[in-house]
């Protein structure tokens, strides 16, 4: 890299005519019926956050409903089946179909233009989340129509949900519906690791990064290792529930409590999964509001940081009541109560912020959102601390108080705060801002409305009134604090729908062109004056607070004169800088509009639907079109090193190509590995769970005889000789223009190696006597099969990928990126047989 100085960017001469001409080409938004083909974040994170709105609304219409049949005792609007069926739907989607992607959508819309980055590191990966969520959301939504929505809760504790008390589709459209959002986060989870790490401003370095990306990283971390935990307990009960092995059914070995541990496991953590990124984005509009610079940014980052790694060991704070060992629930119960102090840390931060303005701190409708935002979660957070302790606990567990708490916590610190982010960021994406007097009448009706819902619910849980319950009798001094929810809903409701009529009157998006401009007078860089393209040049950042600290700075951007002020390959590029310092490394090329990943969501969607209505044949050839076309879109992402170097302004000349370590899609296997690791201790930790709960089964006597050591000796080997002919392979890749058949083979032979491992590892069990519905150790024995046959089938169509490559010439010692792929899972699954092997071939003999 030549390097001539960054400081001198300010300085360059004039761009040549028709670079911004080029760029709005390239750039361009397809139009008509095609716009459903575009990745630009602009378009896909309004698209994402409008889906997302409209899960909010159809959960809030699921509200209404309940609390009308609420409202006076012996009510009967709906029935017992459908009110349960509404109360499972509205968690669900609130949870599930709201909440966390909306929060990813925020992330995909804002990270970019707060980062000046062009886009995201994979357009289409944010393209495919969007598309698998929305196809998956409304058909699982649509269930509420025919019948066949669940109604177990929206945390689904088996038994009730088990096939002899659930029989019929409608669990199994909440576990394999849930499985689209699933896919959703993990893949939004990866676009936002890397991008917030990868493609940042150069200059704009960790400690310079606005706390909304911090924020936004952290809630990506948190999903990585929270949300394998709910993937691997709605496997293990769809697997119950279709074949029989049984997990949770106590006559058999299995426990229901270990749904629990896995489902809290996720569940609460995504309180704060949810939290984090609103904290973020209120951290970001405070100082706007306040003229001036966030105190206590780093506290911020450290109470972000810890926040997250408290939130994981909060999961038994909802299993209380289970009878779990009292040294353990002191031990949850202080954990509860220590969360409270990271986030103490950010509301005396924005209270220390507010006070400094020194009365400049201006009153506006996202202003109104933050202080509300500020009462309501402040007072859920003190209800949380009350529910921390066990005896309380024990007296308010499942009543409406707890119920007032979590929406307290819930829309406290997160609707509101997303409200905040509509009327503060619609600028940014719309050619008109939002309305100043309907904002206002939305906040007010809003806050009204919501205290007087749920306010109510503390007392109406202390006298006792239980959760989940369609009716209750008059007498019991519960008709009039429900009635008085009831209202308050429907004020909640009415200013919501003065939002939705404050957006068809003004919200004009620009198609990822300029917004309406910066009102607030904001100090960070998604205020950068943009087009199509978004900035017109990638800045040099020095501060924090940019636009504040560098005057010029907008100016000199949108003439031209910072980094890749033009499109030097031709196409779709931004910067790739060093994650911690944000050095510039290398340019990323990026794929336009395009319809592969539409068709991938599409399928996948096919695949999921299909299976939960046992159409087993049409949802594999739908499977198999999904894995056609995931090939097809991956096919043209690594255009190789033909570019060469080209030159980013500063007389600084970067490569088009890197492999390895500095490469994107480096940094994205190594998250999906993250993500697998998460997975298969979740595993590790059910398989002991169970033997804990039901020794016998795990001793000689209790199960059939283990397979001889022969068996798994063999899985061993071949997985051995597998990863040994994958290290091998790399090192045989040809040089650029030269064919080689060497390395083919050995991926071919790596593939086939650990294909045979899985099977053997099997068929050991198959005959030695062990069958998988017998009792739990033998499910769970088979389950560790069931998660290497994963990894296996993602190994073998990696290698396959990488050996199609290899024949056509698109594969070798410089262009290696789809072998790198490769070689990071291939290592990681051999490791996770082997660890299978010891656990479920050792641990029986030393137990026993």
């Amino acid at each position: 890299m030549n390097r001539a100085g960054p400081d001198d960017l300010p300085n360059a001469l004039p761009r040549p005519p028709g670079e911004e001409e080029k760029l709005k080409r390239v750039w361009a938004t397809p139009r008509g019926w095609r716009i459903l083909s575009a990745v630009n974040n602009t378009v896909v994170g309004v698209a994402y956050l409008g889906f997302a709105f409209l899960f909010f609304l159809l959960a809030g219409v699921v509200a209404l409903v309940m609390r009308t049949q609420l409202a006076v005792p012996g009510n009967d609007v709906v029935g017992q089946d459908l009110y349960n069926q509404l109360f499972t739907m509205h968690g669900t989607t609130m949870m599930f179909l709201f909440a966390v992607p909306a929060m990813e959508a925020l992330g995909v819309l804002l990270l970019p233009q707060m980062l000046a980055a062009r886009d995201l590191p994979f357009p289409r990966l944010s393209a495919f989340a969007i598309w698998a969520y929305v196809i998956g959301g409304l058909v699982f939504f649509s269930t509420i129509f025919y019948g066949l929505a669940p109604k177990g809760g929206w945390f689904m504790y088996p038994p009730l949900t088990l096939t002899e008390y659930s029989p019929g589709d409608n669990a199994d459209f909440w576990l394999l519906g849930i499985g689209f959002i699933e896919i959703s986060a993990i893949a939004g989870a990866i676009e936002i690791v890397v991008g917030t790490l990868r493609t940042r401003p150069p200059g704009m370095s960790l400690t310079k990064m606005p706390i909304f990306a911090w924020a936004m990283l952290i809630f990506a971390a948190m999903i990585m290792f929270a949300f394998p935990a709910v993937i691997l307990a709605t496997m293990l009960l769809e697997i119950e529930r279709a074949f029989g092995w049984p997990f949770f059914s106590a006559e058999k070995g299995g426990d229901p409590l270990l749904w629990q541990h896995l489902f809290w496991f996720f569940g609460h953590p995504e309180v704060y999964i949810i939290f984090l990124p609103a904290a973020g984005l209120v951290s970001m509009i405070v100082p706007a509001m306040a003229r001036r610079p966030l105190i206590g940014y780093r506290l911020i980052v450290v109470a972000l940081i810890g926040t997250g790694f408290f939130s994981f060991g909060l999961w038994v704070h909802h299993m209380f009541a289970t009878g779990l060992p009292a040294l353990s629930l002191a031990f949850f119960s202080a954990v509860s109560m220590a969360v409270a102090i990271p986030s103490g840390i950010q509301v005396f931060s924005w209270i220390a912020t507010i006070a400094a303005s020194e009365g400049r701190f201006r009153i506006t409708t996202p202003s109104l959102f933050v202080l509300g935002f500020l009462a309501i979660f402040t007072l859920g957070g003190l209800t949380g601390v009350m529910v921390a302790l066990v005896p309380v606990d024990l007296q308010v567990h499942d009543t409406y108080f707890v119920v007032a708490h979590f929406h307290y916590v819930l829309i406290g610190g997160m609707v509101f705060p997303l409200f905040a982010t509509f009327y503060y960021w619609a600028p940014m994406v719309s050619r008109r801002r939002l309305s100043e007097t309907l904002g206002r009448i939305t906040f007010w009706l809003m806050f009204i409305g919501f205290n007087v819902a749920f306010l109510p619910m503390h007392l109406t849980g202390l006298r006792g009134m239980p959760r989940r319950v369609w009716t209750y009798p008059g007498d019991v001094g519960w008709d009039m604090l429900n009635m008085i929810s009831t209202v308050g809903a429907f004020i909640l409701a009415a200013g919501v729908l003065v939002f939705i009529v404050d957006l068809l009157r003004n919200f004009r998006p620009t198609a990822g062109g300029g917004g309406a401009g910066d009102p607030w007078g904001a100090g960070t860089l998604e205020w950068l004056p943009g087009d199509v393209y978004a900035a017109r040049s990638i800045p040099l950042v020095r501060s924090r607070e940019p636009l504040w600290d560098q005057p010029n700075l907008a100016r000199e951007v949108e003439e031209g004169r910072h980094f890749l002020p033009n499109a030097p390959t031709g196409g779709r590029e931004t910067l790739v800088c060093s994650p911690v310092e944000a050095k510039p490394e290398y340019v990323l090329q990026m794929p336009g509009p395009g319809w592969s990943h539409v068709l991938a969501a599409i399928f996948m969607a096919g695949f999921f639907l299909l299976l939960t209505v046992k159409l087993v044949v049409p949802a594999v050839l739908s499977g198999i079109a999904c894995i056609i076309a995931c090939i097809w879109w991956g096919w043209s992402l690594d255009p190789g090193p033909v570019k060469g170097d080209v030159p980013i302004g500063a007389g600084i000349v970067l490569p088009t190509y890197v492999s390895g370590p500095r490469s994107h899609a480096w940094w994205a296997m190594i998250v999906l590995v993250f993500v697998a690791t998460s997975l298969y201790i979740a595993y590790v930790f059910s398989y002991l769970y169970l033997w804990v709960v039901s020794p016998d089964a795990w001793s000689p006597h209790g199960a059939p005889a283990l397979p001889p050591a022969t068996w798994p000796l063999a899985s061993g080997a071949l997985v051995a000789a597998g990863a040994a002919a994958m290290l091998l392979a790399g090192r045989r890749l040809p040089a650029p223009g030269r064919p080689s058949a060497t390395a083919p083979l050995l991926l071919a032979f790596a593939a086939l190696a650990m294909t045979g491992a899985v099977v053997l590892e099997v068929l050991g069990h198959w005959y030695s006597g062990l069958r998988p519905g017998q009792n739990a150790y033998a499910a769970a024995t088979y389950m560790a099969s069931v998660l290497n046959v994963q990894v296996g089938i993602a190994v073998v169509l990696l290698a396959g990928y990488a050996i199609a490559r290899s024949l056509v010439g698109c594969l070798d010692a410089v262009r290696r990126v789809n072998f790198d792929n490769c070689a990071i899972l291939y290592p990681y699954g051999a490791v996770q047989i082997l660890l299978s092997l010891l656990l479920v071939h050792g641990f029986p003999r030393m137990a026993g």
